[in-house]
């Protein structure tokens, strides 16, 4: 059997360290930072929330994660391949970690005859990709629900389809795949970035708590958001990475890489939300209400969209009361996340049908919720 290996390029180009296609987003925040007035004061506030109620959180949550991994140098591709019968909820656990990294494992597993295609499916349905991340940061009363029930339903569709699919997506071509170029030894602004993780962790933790943030901790707030901001920015500008880290770096570096590309599409999110909400003059929650019978298809169908950016926003919408939890739940089920595009790399038959059968239990609990708990959530 041949064996392909796929090994990602760090592309350059004519501005040199920085990433063509990034530069100008970063370029655009710093100027709306800077913006006199109403509009630099708000995205300037809004950029110290993504930063003190998601960022540093998400930041913990991986250091604590690959720190462990690291500890004890735990293989997941070995565990799910000597773990026979307990593949499938294996790979749903995987699957429903916040991000997309198990998820992505379980392809690979997949490709190399590991496991089975049930296994994949669990895990693709299971997870919730980086808008985990936001949702358990604003909303852990939902999270605790959501992450739980996903992780259910991945188990039993896993196990569903093995019994009735019966075809083999895997070809006679098994790959094995380095998915993200090795940084090496930690950095200094993976350092400066997690020094700055260690007050917004306490300031997301004080609001948390509900305690009066600008009486609690006074300068130190806005100087820690827009400071975290700004690393995180930089870091993402001038990242070879795509969204996920070789799991041979360091957590420190893996940590500070992928919660600045998490960071990035927060912050984008909350800055529509409330531009639109600021300037244009819609009422968004009367819009969405008007068509309320097709927020549970629409959060279905952005789920099959790849990447975090449209299932971020999705969360936003979400935290803020304008569309209900059935449509969250839809979404939830039916997105890959970010996992999507290194699955297609690996094996895009098996990626795309894994897609198509998770739209099946999404619909199902979408509308179920929609009909028989409206108000749930």
């Amino acid at each position: 059997m041949n064996t392909a290996t796929i090994t990602p390029q760090i592309s350059r180009d004519k501005f040199g360290p920085f990433r063509s296609k990034r530069l100008p987003v970063v370029l655009i925040l710093f100027v709306l930072a800077i913006w006199p007035g109403a509009l630099g004061e708000m995205t300037r506030g809004l950029m110290v929330d993504a930063y003190t109620q998601v960022a540093a959180f998400v930041a913990t949550t991986l250091l604590i994660f690959y720190g462990v991994e690291r500890l004890f140098n735990f293989e997941l591709g070995a565990a799910l391949r000597n773990s026979k019968g307990w593949q499938i909820p294996i790979s749903a656990l995987l699957g429903s970690t916040p991000g997309c990294g198990g998820a992505v494992v379980v392809v690979a597993a997949y490709t190399s005859g590991n496991v089975s295609f049930g296994a994949v499916v669990a895990a693709l349905t299971a997870t919730m990709g980086d808008a985990a991340f936001l949702l358990i940061a604003v909303r852990p009363d939902t999270a605790i629900i959501v992450l739980p029930l996903s992780f259910v339903v991945g188990i039993l569709t896993g196990f569903i389809v093995d019994k009735v699919n019966k075809t083999d997506y895997r070809g006679n071509v098994a790959a094995t795949c380095e998915l993200a170029p090795r940084i090496g030894k930690i950095r200094l602004r993976d350092y400066a970035y997690v020094a700055t993780v260690i007050p917004g962790l306490a300031i997301g933790i004080s609001q948390l708590m509900q305690f009066d943030l600008e009486a609690t901790w006074g300068l130190l707030l806005p100087i820690t958001g827009l400071v975290g901001t700004a690393i995180g920015l930089l870091i993402w500008a001038v990242s070879p990475v795509q969204a996920m880290t070789n799991a041979q770096d360091a957590p420190f570096t893996r940590a500070a890489e992928e919660t600045s590309f998490i960071a990035i599409w927060v912050i984008g999110a909350y800055l529509a939300y409330d531009y639109i909400v600021a300037f244009s003059g819609v009422d968004l929650k009367d819009l969405f209400a008007s068509v309320a019978p097709l927020l549970p298809l629409m959060g279905v169908l952005i789920g099959l969209i790849p990447g975090c950016g449209p299932q971020v926003l999705v969360t936003t919408l979400y935290v803020n009361g304008l569309i209900p939890f059935a449509a969250l739940m839809g979404n939830a089920i039916s997105n890959d996340g970010d996992a999507l595009f290194p699955a297609i790399a690996l094996n895009p038959k098996a990626a795309v049908m894994a897609t198509l059968y998770s739209t099946i239990p999404a619909l199902i609990l979408a509308y179920g919720f929609y009909g028989f708990a409206p108000g749930f959530g």
